[in-house]
């Protein structure tokens, strides 16, 4: 099992549009928080700008950096 330590918190704002919109995204791919979700969004937004090597993970190794994560599966 992949240990991540996650010591950094980071807060936004969203509109509630923009809370919608993740959460039915994040409801289509079954993925288990909104956290995660958010992390899999990141992370295939810096794959996309050539940032992270990119695939399918579980959710417990849902994470932007190379430390615990996987390629992005493009197909989700």
């Amino acid at each position: 099992m992949v240990e991540l330590n996650r010591g950094e918190r980071l807060q936004i704002m969203l509109t509630e549009e923009e809370l919608t919109a993740l959460d039915d995204w994040r409801f289509d791919r079954r993925m288990p928080s909104r956290a995660a979700a958010i992390r899999e969004l990141l992370k295939r937004g810096l794959a996309a700008e050539g940032k992270v090597v990119g695939g399918r993970t579980q959710s417990k190794q849902y994470g932007v950096t190379e430390q615990g994560t996987t390629p992005i599966d493009d197909a989700g």
